[in-house]
């Protein structure tokens, strides 16, 4: 019961931080988007644990993004204020998370399930609370840019945003090469019980991880010139997404999975005194390696 009400409690404090960040921005468009995110999460919440699976949870991310996204845009674009810019930064969040939506669902449909949620599933708040946690990662990933194109001016084009296009395009694509370059080391039979170690695997142990990263910066510093006053806090998205990959998921679950299977080994201990866990060409001993 104790375990229940602090997952209930996490679930509201996770949709407040992101309600709240969109309070701060001071548009209703924004405030309706965000709650747009949770409710979807919400709704697909209640089949997912009637029926005990996981394998549209990370689709249902996807959606949530594309819905948020085509909501502000739609009406930004009946207030005219919708520019070149706007839908640039609109369609690189769009590709971005059809992409990405894609790949997971068909991994996890060949996998047969998620092995995060094998044991959140049975109880119905800490399961609820990973859903209510999607829909504060939408929404604090997605805000600065949901800000900048909802703006009056909408999104500015100018060499900021270049830049931050840019480096969202190196982000995009590094994670896009990480994770082929690992499924077609799983499609390898040879390869089975064994770890990558070749590719950018061998600049990072989490290069796609690096990827995502980096492209959400990208995303925030094309939104950069067009926020104002409290709209900056929304700027948190990559820093989010770092805290996030490194700390609560991601990093975290495969280094404690990758001790547990090779840690016995020479050549993974050799791997990670010798690589860094996520940004290429740092010390392995480093702040990220810890």
């Amino acid at each position: 019961m104790k375990q229940s009400i602090l997952n209930l409690i996490f679930s509201l404090l996770s949709f407040a931080i992101g309600y709240g960040i969109a309070l701060l921005t001071g548009l209703k468009l924004i405030q309706e988007a965000v709650l747009i995110a949770y409710v979807i999460q919400w709704i697909a919440f209640i089949p997912a644990y009637l029926f005990q699976t996981e394998k549209f949870y990370d689709l249902t991310g996807s959606i949530t993004y594309m819905t948020v996204v085509s909501f502000v845009c739609y009406h930004s674009y009946a207030s005219m204020n919708v520019n070149i810019a706007s839908i640039i930064l609109a369609a690189c969040i769009l590709i971005w998370t059809i992409r990405l939506g894609s790949f997971l669902f068909t991994r996890i449909h060949k996998a047969g399930e998620d092995k995060r949620f094998k044991l959140i599933k049975p109880s119905p708040t800490r399961f609820f609370m990973t859903w209510t946690l999607q829909g504060m990662w939408v929404s604090i990933c997605s805000m600065c840019a949901l800000t900048a194109i909802a703006s009056k001016e909408g999104v500015i084009q100018n060499g900021l945003f270049y830049i931050g296009l840019l480096v969202f395009i190196i982000g995009f694509v590094v994670e896009i090469i990480a994770d082929m370059q690992k499924s077609q080391f799983r499609k390898n039979p040879d390869n089975k019980d064994q770890f990558i170690q070749h590719g950018l695997w061998a600049y990072s142990r989490h290069p796609n991880y690096f990827g995502e990263i980096a492209l959400w910066l990208g995303v925030a510093i094309m939104s950069f010139s067009s926020l104002t006053g409290g709209q900056y806090i929304s700027l948190i998205s990559p820093l989010f997404t770092y805290l996030l990959l490194v700390y609560v998921s991601g990093v975290r679950l495969l280094e404690i999975s990758g001790m547990e299977k090779w840690g016995h080994t020479e050549k993974y201990q050799a791997y990670i005194n010798t690589t860094p866990s996520l940004f290429p060409f740092t010390n392995p001993k480093g702040p990220d390696n810890k």
